[in-house]
């Protein structure tokens, strides 16, 4: 990694986590609904066999309505189990009751695993950052998790990235490993596909 690069991403990181805890509760309440009403209305979601979605923790977009109602309507839910690597596993999402905490902190499906290739079978990826630019480049926490994930699937699968509105920025710093998602959801804007 260039070293002027890893700065850049630090400070963007550091810049976005601040903002992030400084959001209100409230609003983040709104976005949760926003971002879980604008999804389940895709026609692509609609459609879709089988999602794989992170399950949110913290300040992130929450995802917790979104996987509950994919799951209640009878999608597929796929959701991630954090390996010591860093990579992410895959198990069936089967309702809030049946998580755990993880080795990092955020939820777990209990499921039996299901290797780190089953999210190839996914017909919409949803993925966490904390900002993504105008081209589709993804900051994420910077532990490379979503970038094997994202590299793992077939090009013309739908991968969503889903931020506050004021997280999509003109320009962020990428290297070669780093992976563009072909859309972005905001509570605000919706949906915003790259190509």
């Amino acid at each position: 990694m260039d070293a002027d690069t890893a700065v850049t991403k630090a400070t963007w990181r550091t810049r976005l986590l601040a903002a992030r805890r400084d959001r209100p509760e409230e609003e983040r309440t709104a976005a949760a609904r926003a971002l879980r009403d604008a999804l389940l209305g895709l026609p692509e979601a609609e459609m879709a066999g089988t999602v794989a979605t992170y399950l949110s923790f913290g300040t992130e977009p929450s995802t917790t309505g979104l996987a509950y109602a994919l799951w209640k309507r009878g999608t597929y839910v796929l959701a991630p189990r954090m390996l010591p690597d860093n990579d992410l596993d895959w198990a069936s999402y089967e309702g809030p009751d049946d998580l755990r905490r993880g080795a990092h902190g955020g939820p777990e499906p209990t499921e039996a695993a299901r290797g780190t290739d089953a999210v190839r079978r996914a017909d919409i990826v949803i993925v966490p950052a904390l900002a993504v630019d105008e081209t589709g480049v993804r900051l994420g926490r910077g532990g490379g998790s979503y970038d094997r994930v994202l590299a793992r699937l077939h090009p013309n699968t739908l991968t969503i990235a889903l931020v506050y509105d004021d997280e999509v920025v003109p320009e962020l710093p990428a290297e070669a490993h780093d992976h563009r998602v072909r859309a972005i959801l905001t509570p605000a804007g919706g949906l915003r596909r790259f190509h």
